[in-house]
Parts: C-alpha cells; sequence; structure tokens
C-alpha cells in the first residue's frame, strides 16, 4: 500500500522539478521550429518543380495536374496545403483544398520528393460558365510571399454553379519514394 503515495510523490518531484526548469522564455531552437519563417519551412527556391498532367479531353471531364517537389536545400518541412491560384485574362480565382482533407506535416531532407495534385473539371471554350485559365501559381506555407508559376495549358475551367469559384480543388502533400 505504500507503493502508491510513493509513486505520487516522484511523480509530483518530477513534475515541480520540470516546470521550475521552466523560465516563459523561448529558447533558439523553439523559436526556430514554431516558426517556419525562422528557416524550417520549405522554399521555392530550393525546390525544383516537375509537372505533369492527365489533361482532360473535352468539357465535363475531369482533368489532374500533379506538381512534383524535390528538396535541393536543407532539411525543410511543409505544414498546411499549397495555395493555389488560377489567373485567367480578367479574373483569378483560389482553388481550395479536397473537402474534408487534412494537411499532415512533411518533412523533406535534401533530395526528399513530395506532389500535390490540382484536379479540376473542363470547362466548355468560350463560355461564361468556364474560366479561360492561362496560368497557376503556387506558394508553399509558411512562404506565401514565394509564388512559382506554371503555364496552364489544359484547357478552360469550369464554374462552380455556372458562375464563381472554379471547379477545382488542390489535395495536400504527399509523400514520395521511401
Amino acid at each position: 500500500m505504500r507503493t502508491l503515495p510513493l509513486t505520487l510523490a516522484a511523480a509530483l518531484a518530477a513534475t515541480l522539478l520540470l516546470t521550475a526548469c521552466d523560465d516563459g522564455k523561448t529558447g533558439d531552437d523553439d523559436a526556430k521550429n514554431a516558426d517556419p519563417a525562422n528557416g524550417s519551412a520549405c522554399a521555392i527556391g530550393d525546390l525544383g518543380v516537375e509537372v505533369g498532367a492527365g489533361a482532360a479531353p473535352a468539357a465535363g471531364d475531369t482533368g489532374n495536374v500533379t506538381v512534383t517537389l524535390t528538396n535541393q536545400g536543407a532539411q525543410c518541412t511543409l505544414k498546411g496545403f499549397p495555395a493555389v491560384d488560377l489567373a485567367a485574362e480578367d479574373s483569378t480565382t483560389s482553388v481550395s483544398p479536397v473537402e474534408g482533407a487534412k494537411a499532415q506535416p512533411l518533412t523533406l531532407g535534401k533530395g526528399g520528393t513530395t506532389s500535390f495534385t490540382i484536379t479540376y473539371v473542363r470547362g466548355e471554350a468560350g463560355s461564361a460558365k468556364s474560366l479561360a485559365v492561362r496560368k497557376a501559381s503556387f506558394t508553399l506555407p509558411g512562404a506565401p510571399e514565394d509564388a512559382h508559376d506554371l503555364t496552364w495549358s489544359y484547357g478552360e475551367v469550369a464554374r462552380r454553379d455556372g458562375g464563381g469559384a472554379a471547379q477545382a480543388s488542390v489535395s495536400g502533400f504527399e509523400s514520395s519514394g521511401d
């Protein structure tokens, strides 16, 4: 019966010892890990970018544009979704993440790869219910000021409900390789 009070006393002493060490200040390592702008977030300039597409052949069909990123710099982390915009001559629309998807943090070592996919519904050429996309641009979480542009050659993109936002979504980052 003495084991329980001794175990409880030891646990309480350990808790007090650990909290006594915390001065309420954040150390340099804590700040680097908590703030992606301090070097842990992946930056476009440190990544190779390759694009592969399974273009939608006709209006109403679904197509995919897969962007593969290869880390050419120091280890970095992606926390969140890529931010994707589709631009036409007269408007730009943001692409939402796949409905119900949850972003998982992903750490890339030097040479590590990841990919994300933009899925879209092809629109009818020349229709007011379509967006004549000419360019897609994306940024990475933690580095919103650093965009990468892609020429869009996959046809027009249908608009939701015949107007407004594009019928498109973006996946989270997916692990590649081992």
